[in-house]
C-alpha cells in the first residue's frame, strides 16, 4: 500500500514469461525480438519461463510467483496466457503486439480486471526500466538510465527518440510505449511517474485521450511534482483525423488542448525537433524560470537574430544591471557592448566568456543566458567551452549554447555536451529551447490556481436559472431567445441591456420612446438563432415612424424566409454605451474531451475580420480570468488607445468570473455567445446573447461535467475546540505549502516516524507539492486550520494560520475503496482532533461513493491503533509486512 499500484508493471522484482523458447519458429516477429531483448543484458530480478503447452497444470506452476507477466505468444494464446498469469497470482501483465482488434482487447481487459493485473497492451511495443537492466520492448535497445522519462502512444516515435537518444548522451528512467486499446492508459503511467523517485522530468508524445478528467487529474499531479514537455500530434484538421484514426482516441479542439496544457502546468511543444529540443534542457534538469534571457555573443548578427526570435516568441530580453555592466566593462575587450546584447567583440577569448557568464549569473534581472559562438581564426572554440564548462557549476541558471558553424566547432560541442549543457547549431532553435524552459514557469503559475465554483461576488440566483432552463426544455427547445439568455445572464448579475418585446409595430414605438433614441430592433424567435441572416436585426434607429417602418418590414422578411418559424414579436433596446467602448466577445464552447471551455476575444463585427479567442477551462478566479484577457488579441486596445480612457478591467474580470460560475453550476449549458459586451471606463454590458443548451447526463452532479474540479468549499466546517476555542476543518490547497511544511518541522520524531515511517526532518519539495495540489475527485485532504494571535518582527500583535492536523485520502485503483492518513500536531494530541479528523474524512468519503476506507498503522503505535478502535475500525494483521497492522471500516 506504500507502493504505486503500477509497480508491479513498471517495477517488478519477479518476472514470468510466457513463451516458446524450444520452437522460435511458432513464435510472432515481437515475440521473437521480444525475448531477445529480455535476455540481451542481465536483469536485477529473476525470469521464470513458462510454456502453455508443455510446463505442465496448475497445479504444476502452483509454487511459481511472480510480479510480472510478459506474454510473448500469437494472439490467438494470449487469453489463455493471462488465465494462467492471474491464477498464478500476478499482478500486472504486458502484451506486446499490434493489430489486436478492439473486440479481442476488451476480451484481454476483462480477463485481467477479473484478475485483479493491470495489463499494458495490447498493441503495445513495451517498456523499459534502464536501471535495472530491463528492456521489455521491441522499440530498440535498452536506453541508458538517467532522470527524463519518456511516454509515447507511437510505437515508432519511441524507437526514433532512443535512437536519438543514444547518440546525444540523454538517459531514462522509465520509457513507455502505449497504444491504441492498452488498458493501462496515458493518465495511469503519469501517475505512476508523478510518484517515481528516479524520474526527474517527463516527454510525452501523444495523439489523443480516452477520459478528459482522469487525464488532466494525473497530468496537474505529474506537472506539479516535475517539468513535463507534449509533443501532440494532429494540431491541423488533416493530421487531427489521421491521430484519432490511428490511436482510437478522442482528439478534439487544438485551441483547448493547448489551454488544457496550460492549466496543468505543462508545457507544450509542436515539433519533433522541439521535443529533442526540450528533452536536452530536461535531461540538463533545468527548473522554471522567468522569461528574462541575456544573449552572450561575439558576433552582433548571430546575436540579433537570437534577440529577434526571442522578441518573436514573447521572451524578454534581458539587460544587465547599471552596476552589473560598471564591474563587467573592464574585464572585457574595448569594443565589448552591453548595451542590449552582452555583445563581446569579434576580440573575446575564453576569460571574456567567463567573465560576462559570472555577471550574467549574478544578476537579479536574468533567468536564463544564452551563449552564441562564431567561429573566429584566432580564438580556440573549445577553449570557449571549457571556459563556459568551467563556470557553469556556479550559475544556478539555465545555460544554453548555441556554436554556429560546424568543422571548427566539433570539440567545442563534445565539451559541451560532456559538461550536460545543451547545444545548439541555429540561434533560433536555442532560444526556443529557452522559451520552453521559461513557459513552465508561467503555466505553474496558472497549474496552482485552485478556484471554487462560486466567486466571491453576491450569489448569484441559481435556482433562477436552473427554472429558465427547466421551462425551455420542457419545451423541447434548446436555443434560448434573447430575452431568456438575457434573464439567465441577469440571475448570475452579468448586466445587461434594459430589453423588452413588443407584440406590434404600436407596442414597439411606445416602447422605443420610453427608452429613448437610439434604439436597437430585433427579431425573436425561438426557431431562429442567427437572427441577421434573416435580416432580423436593425441598429440606431432614430425616430418612431422609422420603428414602425423597421418593425414591420422586420416581420414581413422573416416570415418570408422562415416561414415555419415561430415568431415572439421583435425586442426594443437603447443602443449601449458610448462609441468609444470596446466590443468584446465572450463565450462558452464544449469541446470533446474537455467539455466546457470560455473563450475571450474581440467582438461586434470584429470577430468576422480576426480569429482573436483566447480560452481557459473553468473554474476561473481573478487572476485566471486576467491572465485569459492578457493572452487575446485585444488585450492591447483595452488600455488608453487613440483617445479612448482605459476600460474597467475589473468589471470584465468580474463577468469573466460569472461566466465561470455559470459554467459551473450549470451542466446544461452547451455553447453561449455574449457578442458584443461592450466595456468602457464605467463598466461592462452585454447588448446582446444567444444560448444553447441540452439536458445533462446525471453524472453532471457535483462538476463532473468539467475537466479541473473546483475547489470543494462545501465541506469546510468550524468545531469547538476541547478545552476551548475553535478551529476550522477545510480542504487543503497550494498556498497551504509552507503551513504543511511548518506542521512537519514541528513534530516530535517519533510522531513524523509514525505518519512517514522515515526519519526525514522535512517534506522534499517534491513531495510537499504532491500533498497540497491534489486532484479532489480521487483524493481528499482535510486540514485543521487554528487562527493565533502572534507578535511580528516589529512587536505587533497580528493574526496567523497554523495547520494542526491533517486527514487524507487517495482512492484505490478498484476506485471501490481508499486508503487514508492522519496526522495531529504533538501538542493537541488528547483533544479530540484526530476522531474529528478521521470521521470528517471518512463523511467526505461516503459522498464520493467509496465502500471502504482502510490504512496501515505501525504495530508499535498503541495511539494510533486505540483511535482506530474507537472509531469502530477492524484491526488485523498486515500479511505481507508483521510490523505494520491493516485497519478497515466500511462507509
Amino acid at each position: 500500500m506504500d507502493k504505486h499500484y503500477l509497480t508491479p508493471l513498471f517495477q517488478p522484482e519477479s518476472i514470468a514469461i510466457f513463451a516458446n523458447r524450444e520452437d522460435a519458429s511458432v513464435q510472432t516477429a515481437h515475440a521473437r525480438h521480444l525475448v531477445e531483448a529480455l535476455t540481451a543484458q542481465r536483469f536485477k530480478g529473476h525470469f521464470v519461463f513458462i510454456d502453455i503447452h508443455t510446463t505442465g497444470t496448475l497445479a504444476d506452476l502452483a509454487q511459481t510467483r511472480a510480479d510480472l507477466a510478459i506474454i510473448c505468444l500469437k494472439t490467438g494464446e494470449v487469453i489463455e496466457a493471462l488465465e494462467v498469469a492471474g491464477r498464478i497470482k500476478c499482478r500486472a501483465a504486458l502484451v506486446v503486439g499490434s493489430g489486436v482488434s478492439a473486440d479481442l482487447a476488451a476480451d484481454m481487459h476483462r480477463v485481467a480486471r477479473r484478475h485483479g493485473m493491470h495489463l499494458l497492451g495490447p498493441n503495445s511495443l513495451g517498456f523499459q526500466w534502464p536501471a535495472a537492466g530491463l528492456n521489455a520492448s521491441v522499440a530498440g535497445k535498452l536506453a541508458t538510465p538517467g532522470p527524463l522519462a519518456l511516454v509515447s502512444q507511437s510505437g515508432a516515435l519511441t524507437a526514433s527518440i532512443l535512437d536519438w537518444a543514444a547518440k546525444n548522451s540523454v538517459g531514462f528512467s522509465t520509457v513507455v510505449s502505449l497504444g491504441p486499446n492498452t488498458s493501462v492508459d496515458l493518465a495511469q503511467v503519469l501517475d505512476y511517474l508523478a510518484n517515481d523517485g528516479k524520474t526527474h522530468s517527463i516527454v510525452v508524445y501523444m495523439e489523443g485521450i480516452s477520459n478528459a478528467r482522469r487525464f488532466m487529474s494525473a497530468l496537474r499531479a505529474a506537472a506539479n511534482a516535475k517539468p513535463v514537455v507534449v509533443l501532440k500530434a494532429g494540431r491541423k484538421p488533416a493530421g487531427n483525423e489521421a491521430a484519432q484514426t490511428h490511436s482510437g482516441a478522442i482528439v478534439g479542439s487544438d485551441d483547448v488542448f493547448d489551454a488544457a496544457l496550460r492549466r496543468a502546468g505543462a508545457v507544450r511543444v509542436k515539433s519533433f525537433v522541439q521535443l529533442f529540443s526540450a528533452a536536452k534542457c530536461l535531461a540538463s534538469r533545468y527548473r522554471p524560470v522567468g522569461k528574462r534571457l541575456a544573449i552572450v555573443t561575439n558576433g552582433g548578427g548571430p546575436g540579433v537574430l537570437a534577440a529577434d526570435w526571442a522578441n518573436e516568441i514573447g521572451l524578454d530580453l534581458a539587460r544587465l544591471s547599471p552596476d552589473s555592466a560598471t564591474s563587467l566593462k573592464p574585464q572585457l575587450p574595448a569594443l565589448a557592448s552591453l548595451s542590449d546584447l552582452i555583445d563581446l567583440s569579434e576580440e573575446a577569448l575564453p576569460e571574456h566568456y567567463a567573465a560576462a557568464l559570472e555577471a550574467a549569473g549574478k544578476d537579479r534581472g536574468v533567468d536564463g543566458i544564452l551563449v552564441v559562438h562564431s567561429p573566429k581564426a584566432d580564438v580556440d572554440a573549445a577553449a570557449v567551452a571549457d571556459a563556459i564548462a568551467q563556470v557553469n557549476p556556479k550559475l544556478g541558471k539555465p545555460l544554453l549554447c548555441c556554436w554556429m558553424g560546424d568543422d571548427s566547432v566539433g570539440q567545442a560541442r563534445e565539451v559541451l555536451a560532456t559538461a550536460n549543457i545543451p547545444s545548439f547549431r541555429t540561434p533560433e532553435a536555442a532560444v526556443g529551447a529557452f522559451g520552453n524552459i521559461a513557459s513552465f514557469y508561467q503555466n505553474q503559475q496558472l497549474l496552482q490556481q485552485t478556484p471554487p465554483p462560486l466567486s466571491p461576488l453576491a450569489k448569484p440566483d441559481i435556482e433562477g436559472a436552473r427554472l429558465i432552463i427547466e421551462n425551455v426544455l420542457t419545451e423541447r427547445r434548446k436555443v434560448l431567445t434573447e430575452m431568456e439568455s438575457k434573464a439567465l445572464l441577469s440571475a448570475f448579475h452579468i448586466p445587461v441591456t434594459q430589453t423588452l418585446l413588443a407584440r406590434s409595430a404600436n407596442e414597439a414605438m411606445m416602447i422605443a420612446t420610453q427608452l429613448g433614441y437610439p434604439v436597437a430592433l430585433k427579431i425573436d424567435s425561438p426557431d431562429i438563432s442567427h437572427k441577421s441572416d434573416v435580416n432580423g436585426v436593425a441598429l440606431n434607429v432614430r425616430n418612431a415612424t422609422a420603428v414602425r417602418d423597421v418593425y414591420n418590414t422586420m416581420i414581413q422578411t422573416v416570415g418570408r424566409l422562415k416561414p415555419d418559424a415561430r415568431i415572439n414579436g421583435v425586442t426594443i433596446q437603447k443602443m449601449a454605451g458610448d462609441r468609444r467602448g470596446r466590443e468584446l466577445y465572450i463565450g462558452l464552447k464544449t469541446d470533446d474531451p474537455f467539455g466546457p471551455v470560455i473563450a475571450f476575444g474581440a467582438g461586434g463585427t470584429m470577430i468576422e475580420l480576426i480569429d482573436d479567442q483566447a480560452m481557459e477551462l473553468p473554474p476561473l478566479n481573478q487572476f485566471l480570468a486576467r491572465r485569459l484577457i492578457e493572452r487575446s488579441r485585444v488585450a492591447d486596445t483595452l488600455g488608453e488607445w487613440r483617445g479612448a480612457s482605459a476600460v474597467d478591467r475589473e468589471a470584465l474580470e468580474q463577468v469573466l468570473l460569472r461566466v465561470s460560475e455559470m459554467v459551473c453550476e450549470l451542466p446544461q449549458l452547451r455553447e453561449m455567445d455574449i457578442n458584443p459586451i461592450i466595456v468602457d471606463e464605467s463598466g461592462a454590458v452585454a447588448v446582446d446573447a444567444r444560448i444553447v443548451i441540452d439536458s445533462a447526463p446525471a453524472t453532471a452532479r457535483n462538476y463532473a461535467h468539467l475537466s479541473i474540479l473546483p475547489y470543494p468549499a462545501r465541506y469546510e466546517q468550524i468545531w469547538p475546540m476541547r478545552g476551548g476555542g475553535e478551529y476550522t476543518i477545510r480542504p487543503i490547497h497550494p498556498d497551504d505549502a509552507q503551513m504543511l511544511q511548518d506542521l512537519v518541522h514541528g513534530l516530535s520524531s517519533e510522531s513524523r516516524y509514525f505518519r512517514f515511517v522515515s526519519a526525514m526532518t522535512e517534506l522534499p519539495a517534491p513531495m510537499l507539492a504532491r500533498l497540497t495540489l491534489i486532484d479532489y475527485d480521487r483524493e481528499m485532504a482535510l486540514v485543521a486550520v487554528l487562527k493565533e494571535r502572534k507578535a511580528n518582527a516589529d512587536g505587533e500583535m497580528e493574526e496567523t494560520e497554523r495547520i494542526i492536523g491533517v486527514s487524507r485520502y487517495i482512492t484505490n485503483p478498484d476506485k471501490s475503496s481508499c486508503e487514508f492518513s492522519l496526522v495531529v500536531a504533538d501538542d493537541f494530541n488528547g483533544k479530540g482532533l484526530g476522531s474529528r479528523l478521521m470521521l470528517s474524512i471518512m463523511e467526505e468519503a461516503r459522498d464520493k461513493g467509496l465502500a471502504e476506507i482502510e490504512g496501515l498503522v505501525l504495530a508499535n503505535n498503541p495511539g494510533m491503533l486505540k483511535l482506530m478502535r474507537s472509531l469502530g475500525f477492524a484491526v488485523k494483521t498486515f500479511v505481507e509486512d508483521p510490523d505494520f497492522k491493516l485497519v478497515t471500516h466500511p462507509l
